[in-house]
């Protein structure tokens, strides 16, 4: 770095030094030294503040610059460039992340995420709604009804005294009357005069219940309990009930003493269960992808950094020449274009980014499912052109 400019400062030589001999001079080669245990980084480094530095138009004009200050730009481009990387997996990932122990050491964009442990979180809530599965215990209890009442308060008969008092939700209630078939394959009710007999005539005397086994069409079963069904529902009250806050009624009035039994849940146990609890991953913030490792970054990646190091870098120079509007020199002066690189290179990191965010989103799993979808129905319409071969036997 001999090169100085007119105010005896040291700018770019065209020889940017290597980290080794920064490290020697007392100085750090990068701010943050994120990557400079990485012997691919920090071997690019000088190849890149050259390329850097041709781009800005060295050596046909100076460039007020150190290798410093370009080390500092391909940091950055690196950080940024791991930065979109990790929002898009973060983003695309989550659902299978959200809920997992966070691990010890960050996740490495090497790893490949494929869990279903948070879908099946999700679908245990669901299952807990509809019954059909889920992590909250559920519970049976029981009324037993008087003569004559219909309207009986579940919190106050049951849960105050099994609960604690703590609120619970209904989820079934067993009242409803005996299927018909129980009353039409009565083993004492008979089928009609000579039925023992018949049966013993088949060689079914003995089975038990032996009225479960004459001869007749299946439809006169279906019959004969569809009328049972009817008479119970015409002729008599049907067996329903009612239920609101935990507030049962029962139909028909009840002429004596029964069991009505229910099943239920503690609302407290709903409102425990819970996706994100301390030392485990529950959003955007804690998601454990941390720096990246240039070394394991592709050959699109590098060159999507290089770019972006020229542009931070041209935006440096550019801050740096907007310091004086113009330089003077022997018989005038010359006008710096600094503002004129700052706002080339804010376009420049704008068109960077959004092209490597649309590339990420093209390869996420949504996107990609689509292609294959796309594929599958291409390769049909493929199939169906191509002649079916013809068989002679």
């Amino acid at each position: 770095m001999a090169a100085v400019n007119e105010y005896n400062i040291s700018i770019y030589d065209g020889n940017p030094r290597t980290f080794a001999q920064v490290i020697a001079s007392g100085s750090d080669p990068t701010p943050f030294a994120l990557y400079d245990s990485d012997g691919e980084f920090t071997a690019s480094a000088p190849k890149t503040a050259k390329y850097c530095a041709i781009k800005l138009g060295y050596p046909i004009v100076d460039i007020e610059l150190q290798d410093l200050n370009f080390f500092a730009c391909f940091e950055d481009a690196t950080s940024v460039y791991g930065s979109e990387v990790n929002s898009y997996n973060i983003r695309n990932n989550l659902l299978d992340l959200q809920g997992m122990p966070v691990p010890t050491a960050s996740i490495s964009q090497k790893d490949v995420v494929s869990s279903m442990g948070r879908i099946i979180q999700v679908s245990k809530n669901y299952g807990n709604e509809a019954l059909s599965g889920g992590n909250i215990d559920l519970k049976k209890g029981y009324i037993t009804t008087t003569t004559g009442e219909q309207d009986y308060d579940l919190q106050e008969l049951w849960a105050d005294a099994n609960e604690a008092s703590q609120s619970i939700e209904i989820k079934k209630v067993y009242h409803y009357a005996p299927a018909a078939k129980m009353r039409y394959y009565d083993p004492y009710s008979g089928f009609g005069s000579g039925t023992m007999e018949l049966m013993q005539q088949f060689g079914w005397g003995n089975m038990s219940p032996k009225v479960q086994f004459v001869m007749a069409p299946i439809y006169a079963d279906l019959l004969r309990m569809q009328a049972i069904e009817f008479n119970q529902m015409i002729r008599k009250s049907s067996f329903s009930f009612g239920i609101h806050n935990n507030k049962l009624r029962v139909y028909p009035v009840p002429t004596d003493a029964q069991k009505v039994w229910f099943e239920y849940i503690v609302i407290a146990d709903r409102d425990k269960i819970t996706i994100s609890k301390s030392g485990m991953i529950s959003d955007y913030s804690n998601v454990p992808y941390n720096d990246i490792t240039y070394s394991s970054i592709n050959d699109v990646g590098h060159t999507w950094i290089k770019h972006y190091t020229a542009t931070l870098a041209k935006e440096m120079l550019g801050n740096v020449r907007s310091k004086y509007l113009s330089l003077p020199i022997p018989d005038g002066e010359v006008t710096l274009d600094g503002e004129t690189l700052r706002s080339e290179a804010q376009d420049e990191k704008e068109k960077l980014i959004v092209q490597l965010r649309e590339t990420l989103d093209e390869m996420s799993k949504s996107k990609m499912m689509e292609r294959k979808k796309e594929e599958s129905e291409y390769m049909q319409e493929v199939i169906k052109h191509i002649p079916l071969k013809i068989y002679c036997r």
